[in-house]
């Protein structure tokens, strides 16, 4: 029988790999905003991030979302992505 292949990707906040399923995803759209992506399907540069506050705030700290992202992060959008990992 074979194994079905699970996608992983890399948190960029505590750098450790986990399955792509337990990472939210935040995502540059080809209009340049920066957002939460919950569904994985949004059109756009993304990054992957666990679901909690100290892997955001090492990811803030180390300018990591901003690189992956290829864009500057303003701080309200920093905000916002505080408020709704937080509510997850």
């Amino acid at each position: 029988m074979k194994k079905k292949h699970v996608p992983e990707r890399t948190c960029v906040g505590c750098r450790t790999v986990k399955p792509k399923r337990d990472l939210v995803r935040i995502v540059r759209d080809p209009e340049g905003q920066v957002d939460v992506d919950f569904t994985g399907k949004k059109s756009g540069r993304g990054v992957y991030i666990c679901p909690n506050r100290p892997c955001l705030d090492a990811a803030i700290k180390g300018a990591r979302i901003g690189t992956g992202l290829e864009a500057d992060i303003p701080p309200e959008v920093v905000a916002r992505l505080r408020e709704k990992l937080h509510h997850e």
